[in-house]
């Protein structure tokens, strides 16, 4: 379900239809949502053991969001985020071996293993990171979106950010740059609730990030960020709305992290029983195993037989990340500066 921006002069959102019942694309939606759990319950066992040093922020719980976004990229389409990215680069379908290697710091990793947890790339899959500064990646986002105009390509850039970062001051400068050129980008608030350990009721005055570009005349939606279909389906009304040369489009996915904000918080400012909570009823795997169930698109056997290939995937990802080579010391000096071409 998507809430619209009703505020005076914002142009409403309308979702396309779509076939909701796709049963090989819910059954996809399915395994990149597994996946990306399976990866993540397995990092932080991994962080753990002491094999990831730095800091580790796990998506548990947001799976629908990386997830259904994805299926509304097109070829050329950006990705930037900030620093919980093992998701959005296992929904871009880069090789969880590449992005496990890459949190222990290994040469296989996806950006050689200097990158860590935090500073993940890819220019293959059009992923322009994780962003260790807060809000950082909403400018440089708006950016990627200002060289497709220029380029006119029509590629969107889909940018991510949170909700405590939706309040850092340069997001507001983006929004305005944007509009004002009418930039083909999504920006896409995953408002899990809590920023680092603050809840949005205290650290917010407009708690409704959907109505955020609301002065700069953006339009945006409050989606259900636990639901992969009604993601999917707001992220599709959006992209087009951009592409389609009308500038950005602001979607608030409204869900929750299971875990601390990052490994090293222990989550005391919210008790067990909310979590519990939400796991039990608003969980975005549960629900859509449920809706395969009750469509009879694939019954509990078919959804242990994936799980289990998932896990076989995540156990293979984790012992290669644990025994390839580290890198070469002269590797310090290289990925510093871009070659520039004639």
């Amino acid at each position: 379900m998507a809430r619209q921006n009703a505020s005076k002069g914002v142009k409403p959102a309308k979702a396309k239809p779509t076939a909701v019942a796709d049963g090989e694309a819910l059954l996809d939606f399915y395994r990149s949502m597994l996946l990306i759990r399976r990866f993540e319950e397995r990092a932080g066992q991994l962080y753990g053991m002491g094999l990831i040093g730095g800091f580790c922020h796990l998506y548990i719980g947001q799976e629908a969001i990386a997830a259904g976004m994805q299926a509304v990229r097109r070829g050329g389409d950006q990705v930037i985020t900030g620093y919980r990215e093992h998701g959005h680069m296992l929904a871009a379908g880069i090789d969880p071996r590449a992005v496990m290697a890459e949190l222990t710091g290994r040469a296989d990793g996806v950006s050689r293993g200097k990158g860590g947890s935090m500073h993940m790339f890819s220019t293959q899959a059009a992923f322009y990171g994780g962003h260790g500064i807060v809000g950082a990646q909403v400018s440089l986002g708006t950016g990627l979106a200002l060289a497709n105009r220029y380029r006119g390509d029509g590629n969107v850039a889909f940018v991510y950010f949170g909700d405590g970062a939706a309040n850092q001051g340069q997001v507001y400068e983006s929004f305005n740059m944007a509009e004002l050129w009418s930039l083909p980008v999504v920006y896409v608030i995953e408002n899990n609730q809590y920023a680092m350990g603050t809840s949005l009721a205290r650290s917010s005055s407009e708690t409704h990030l959907f109505r955020r570009g609301a002065s700069f005349n953006i339009p945006g939606v409050e989606v259900d960020g636990m639901d992969v279909v009604a993601v999917r389906d707001a992220g599709l009304a959006a992209a087009d709305h951009a592409r389609s040369g009308k500038g950005p489009f602001i979607l608030e996915m409204k869900t929750y992290r299971y875990r601390g904000h990052s490994m090293s918080d222990p989550g005391k400012y919210r008790t067990r029983e909310e979590i519990d909570e939400v796991r039990k009823t608003r969980d975005p795997i549960e629900h859509l195993q449920e809706r395969l169930e009750t469509l009879g698109l694939a019954d509990e056997a078919a959804l242990k037989a994936i799980d289990a290939t998932v896990k076989a995937s995540v156990a293979d990802a984790a012992e290669f990340a644990r025994t390839a080579p580290e890198p070469d010391a002269a590797e310090l000096y290289t990925d510093v500066y871009s070659e520039a071409r004639a």
